[in-house]
């Protein structure tokens, strides 16, 4: 007999900017004297700060009242708050929806915008923009883009679904093809398939490769070249983060506006949106797990360095 999880609670916060509230369980086994005190324990916040949030109400419970300041510790309680937003520099390119229906949403993300909230970029992400653009509160993403990628997004219209379309990603049902401007190295046969192990860990921008059995595997395919670039398409058969990126740079031929491959210049500085990663996410090719459709989405962006690498450089 399969024991079924119990289904968490909704939120009884509406969604604040397309962002929903933060959820927090109080775990068994603690030994806190009261919400209060785990909550500035747990979130590494001065006590001050949740104080004034649970004097001003802004942290409540399931049923939406306010938690106050002496409740008691109730080890598997929920409790919900929204954080302070970041100051965040608005990205100043729109996102296209190419497709709507009433599963699926595919946009066709610009570089800088982050595709879901994390860390710094909350309201400025795809996901937020999108909720509130289309009134679609439940809308959520079937798996991410990295904030310097451009490029296709499958999003979510009913929750409910939501695992079908992510599982199509985990288990590789999605054919991806992206498109990549770099320098041309006439020597670097090509197409070749790069397999390596890739790893990535917490608090490091960068990935790299480690020596073991491969985790990332990528084909690499030359489309055209001139004046010392060329464009490549390349075909990942793996997910593994930045693994186009470290795998081009392996190849000692770094994607044009890398600011990690292969030398690490540290983050893009917010505000600064002068020199794109030119790297578009073109391809989604998959049959829809909920409809059975065939679905083959092209995104309609350009890498801008291939037609005028001055206009993108300067």
């Amino acid at each position: 007999m399969v024991r079924r999880r119990n289904p968490l609670p909704p939120s009884p916060l509406p969604q604040r900017s397309g962002v929903d509230a933060v959820r927090v369980r109080l775990p068994a086994g603690d030994a806190w004297a009261t919400v209060r005190d785990h909550l500035v324990a747990r979130l590494s916040a001065d006590a001050g700060v949740i104080d004034t949030m649970l004097g001003e109400g802004r942290i409540v419970d399931v049923t939406g009242r306010p938690v106050p300041r002496d409740m008691a510790y109730v080890p598997g309680m929920y409790v919900w708050f929204h954080r302070e937003p970041p100051d965040e520099e608005q990205v100043p390119f729109e996102i296209e929806v190419l497709y709507q229906d009433e599963h699926l949403v595919v946009a066709d993300k610009p570089h800088f915008l982050a595709t879901t909230p994390r860390g710094s970029h909350v309201t400025e992400t795809a996901l937020a923009r999108l909720r509130l653009r289309l009134g679609i509160p439940a809308l959520g993403a079937a798996h991410r883009l990295d904030r310097l990628t451009a490029g296709l997004v499958l999003f979510t219209v009913r929750p409910e679904e939501r695992g079908a379309y992510q599982s199509l990603f985990r288990d590789r049902r999605v054919a991806k093809e992206y498109e990549a401007v770099a320098p041309y190295d006439p020597a670097l046969a090509l197409p070749r398939t790069v397999r390596s192990r890739i790893v990535k860990e917490r608090g490091i921008l960068a990935a790299f490769e480690v020596e073991g059995e491969p985790n990332a595997v990528s084909r690499v395919e030359l489309l055209e070249h001139r004046d010392g670039r060329a464009r490549y398409r390349l075909l990942p058969q793996t997910g593994q983060t930045h693994q186009l990126r470290v795998h081009m740079s392996a190849l000692g031929v770094p994607i044009l506006g890398d600011p990690l491959y292969p030398v690490t210049a540290g983050p893009v500085p917010a505000g600064d949106f002068s020199r794109p990663l030119q790297l578009l996410a073109r391809v989604l090719e998959f049959t829809d797990p909920v409809t059975g459709h065939e679905h083959r989405f092209v995104s309609r962006r350009t890498l801008r360095s291939w037609p005028s690498y001055e206009e993108w450089a300067g």
